[in-house]
């Protein structure tokens, strides 16, 4: 067996001592790390507002540059071509340089990407500015997953990941009704100018409070800094790659199944609205965000459930398994019946019961790659998330391809449920247990 091979017998199975817990609002606005985890949450949000305010724009910008609906899904793929690349290189990246100084780069390149997409005029402008998103938000969450790794106590990682994420989804959900207010006030091109400038005063707000370490940062305390994890080594071990590709690649399967549906809900399902529905920009604007704000509420009781789950049973398999499992299977389950009912309303509900149950799987995906490899967390998260970024290359594009050769929206909708089907039968061999240490 490698010397990285090596499994620590008491951390494989029980939940490590950790320091009492505190009241979540002495969590957020009490500590330093609260602050830092709330600005972290604000990233969030507005990448996915970035990276999502194009599908409400897409039947505008369709019609203006005259793009059919698989050109469209080369658009909405485009992101991800560079955002998967930059999952494992950012990942690293992170952990060589570390969150502060990455975050203050991609942070300036999704910005003006943002920025460059209002002034697109045609498919290839347009794709490139999507391409230079991808490039700037890739490295984003793995490098907040590290940032995440040095601040957080172990059993506060589930939360940290469950209300980061939440914000997404809540940036998700807000930019259809946001981006349509902005498109009938101005146009399409405007929301992406305005959405650029709100990222680039973000960015501000980053450098100015962020620390790479809570012993660097002039607010901690003795009382905060004995509560949260000690500084990494001075000198870093080399990346155990043979173990951490058996570790992580089981989980990157996982991810790529989610991922895939997820891309489903972030590009295609304003259109699918207002193409298979005929509503008009308020009314598919309002759908889409009644779906997708089921995912905040996902998203944060999942990290909840898994940090209690821990807590009480003391059992890391069980507590990260069980809720990929479910959330996976009851997604399938609320799929299914929208291939064979129409109704708007009964439809906008099994969507939104299937993103709420989609959603309580994301923060455990990116709790276990903290599990696995908490000295390399940039690094695993970042390979984990390639599944992700991959889906986003093959999933929009795949899903208005079946819409232009077969006319159906039911077809890529099958494929998606399938893939979670699959994501949960992989989900069951998944052992965070299996820890990597030097």
């Amino acid at each position: 067996m490698a010397p990285h091979d090596r499994v620590p017998p008491a951390p494989s199975t029980t939940a490590t001592a950790t320091p009492p817990r505190l009241p979540l609002r002495t969590e957020l606005f009490g500590r330093v790390r609260g602050r830092i985890l709330l600005l972290l949450c604000a990233m969030y949000f507005i990448t996915y507002v970035d990276r999502v305010n194009i599908s409400t724009a897409a039947p505008f910008l369709q019609s203006e540059l005259h793009l059919s609906n698989t050109q469209l899904g080369m658009v909405l793929s485009a992101f991800s071509v560079p955002y998967a690349f930059f999952q494992l290189f950012g990942g690293w990246i992170a952990d060589r340089f570390g969150p502060r100084r990455v975050l203050a780069v991609v942070g300036l390149v999704w910005g003006l990407a943002t920025i460059a997409t209002g002034f697109s005029v045609g498919l290839v402008s347009l794709f490139a500015a999507r391409l230079a998103l991808g490039f700037g938000e890739g490295a984003s969450f793995p490098t907040a997953t590290h940032a995440m790794a040095r601040w957080l106590p172990a059993d506060r990682r589930g939360f940290g990941q469950g209300i980061t994420h939440a914000f997404s989804r809540f940036g998700n959900a807000l930019a259809p009704l946001g981006v349509a207010a902005l498109i009938a006030a101005w146009s399409w091109r405007a929301s992406f100018w305005l959405i650029g400038v709100v990222s680039l005063v973000w960015l501000v707000g980053w450098i100015w409070y962020f620390r790479d370490s809570p012993a660097d940062h002039p607010g901690v305390g003795e009382r905060e800094r004995a509560e949260v994890p000690a500084p990494p080594r001075v000198q870093r071990p080399p990346v155990p790659w043979p173990a951490l590709l058996r570790r992580v690649l089981p989980v990157t399967a996982v991810d790529f199944c989610y991922g895939w549906t997820l891309w489903v809900y972030l590009t295609w399902i304003p259109s699918f609205f207002k193409h298979a529905y005929g509503l008009d920009l308020a009314d598919f604007a309002l759908f889409t965000t009644l779906v997708l704000i089921a995912g905040v509420a996902g998203d944060l009781g999942g990290g909840m459930i898994t940090d209690a789950l821990l807590r009480r049973t003391g059992n890391l398999r069980f507590a990260r398994r069980s809720v990929l499992v479910t959330g996976l299977l009851g997604s399938f389950a609320f799929i299914v019946p929208t291939l064979f009912v129409h109704g708007v309303a009964v439809v906008t509900v099994c969507l939104a019961l299937a993103f709420f149950l989609l959603e309580t799987t994301n923060s455990v995906l990116w709790s276990v790659p903290m599990d696995l490899a908490p000295d390399h967390a940039g690094t695993a998260s970042g390979l984990m998330n390639t599944g992700f970024g991959a889906a986003g290359i093959v999933s929009p594009f795949v899903f208005g391809l079946l819409i232009d050769a077969t006319g159906s929206w039911q077809v890529p909708f099958a494929v998606s449920a399938a893939l979670l089907l699959v994501g949960a039968l992989l989900a069951l061999r998944l052992d965070p247990t299996r820890r990597i240490t030097g």
